[in-house]
């Protein structure tokens, strides 16, 4: 069974194949750290992560790489609002996202 996947640039589906023949890179965007993790981004983890586990269950080496966002227009308000520094807020809410998630 061949994996297909929509191209958003071309607006077709078609067969998944990889850069380097047995490996996939895979880059995630994370968390926007203005504020503490939410159920929102449970829907990010959980497919993201499953698209992961398939690709390995399909013979895939796989390299997850996943980012925070640090640099935002919600990140600038909060950082005004407290008369903080973007940096503080988000050095905070990253630091808050890894005692909530280990």
């Amino acid at each position: 069974m061949t994996l297909t996947i929509y191209n958003t640039l071309t607006r077709r589906k078609q067969p998944f194949t990889s850069m380097e023949p047995g490996k996939v890179v895979m880059y995630c965007c994370g968390v926007t750290v203005y504020n503490y993790c939410h159920l929102g981004h449970a829907r990010s983890y959980i497919v993201w992560d499953t698209v992961r586990r398939y690709l390995q269950w399909r013979g895939y080496q796989v390299l997850y790489i996943q980012n925070f966002t640090d640099i935002d227009d919600k990140i600038l308000n909060r950082a005004q609002a407290e008369g903080t520094s973007m940096a503080e807020v988000a050095e905070r809410f990253i630091a808050a996202y890894f005692e909530e998630n280990s």
